[in-house]
C-alpha cells in the first residue's frame, strides 16, 4: 500500500511540474481533441457539435427555440359602438390558450363587455384603436404564455388549489400567474355605514 501512495504522490508532483498535463495534451491531440490554445471560433464549433450530438441522441432534451409567428390582430368596426377582433380564434390557437381566458383578459384590460359571436370573432362594446389590441395581446403573451426560464412559448396553464401555474414543456419550470382581475368598478349610490 505504501508503494501505491508513493506512486500517487509522484504523479501529483509530476502534474504540478506540468509534465503529466503536457503528456495528456499530446495524447488528446493525436485523438483529435485539442484542449488548450483554441480560439472563440473553435469553441463555437465544439459547442455546436455537442448540441448536435445531444439532439441526435436525446431528442427530448433538445431545446427547439423556434419563434411563433403570429398574424397581427385584424380589427374592424361594426356600427358606431362595437369593435371586432376578426382573427381572435387564430390567435388563441397559435398561443394554445382557451379563448375564454384570452377574452376575459381583453375585456378586463379594456374595462368593457363583449362576447364571441357565431363566426368566432371577439365583439367588444366600444371604439378601440388596433394598436391597443396589439399592446394588450403582447401583455397577455408576456404574462400568460412566455416561460421566464427559457423564454419558450411551449407552455400550459393549470389550476391547483385556487392558484394558476404556468408550466413549461421545454425546460420543465413552473411559476404562478395572477388571476385575471376585473377592472375598477365604481359603486354609485349610498355608502353603507
Amino acid at each position: 500500500m505504501a508503494a501505491s501512495e508513493v506512486q500517487l504522490g509522484t504523479s501529483i508532483a509530476d502534474m504540478r511540474d506540468g509534465r503529466d498535463i503536457l503528456d495528456h495534451q499530446a495524447v488528446e491531440e493525436e485523438e483529435g481533441i485539442v484542449i488548450g490554445g483554441g480560439t472563440d471560433s473553435d469553441y463555437q464549433e465544439l459547442l455546436d457539435r455537442v448540441f448536435n450530438i445531444i439532439a441526435g441522441n436525446n431528442p427530448d432534451l433538445a431545446v427547439n427555440r423556434g419563434k411563433v409567428v403570429m398574424c397581427p390582430p385584424t380589427i374592424l368596426r361594426e356600427g358606431t359602438r362595437k369593435t371586432v377582433f376578426v382573427n381572435f380564434m387564430e390567435s388563441c390557437k397559435t398561443l394554445r390558450r382557451d379563448p375564454n381566458h384570452v377574452m376575459d383578459f381583453f375585456l378586463s384590460e379594456m374595462a368593457t363587455s363583449g362576447s364571441i359571436d357565431g363566426q368566432n370573432r371577439l365583439v367588444i362594446k366600444g371604439r378601440f384603436a388596433p394598436k391597443s389590441f396589439e399592446s394588450i395581446l403582447r401583455r397577455y403573451i408576456n404574462a400568460y404564455v412566455i416561460c421566464n426560464g427559457c423564454k419558450g412559448h411551449d407552455t400550459t396553464i393549470t389550476k391547483e388549489n385556487r392558484l394558476f401555474f404556468l408550466r413549461c414543456e421545454q425546460c420543465g419550470s413552473s411559476r404562478s400567474v395572477d388571476r385575471i382581475k376585473a377592472g375598477f368598478v365604481a359603486h354609485v349610490g349610498r355608502r353603507n355605514a
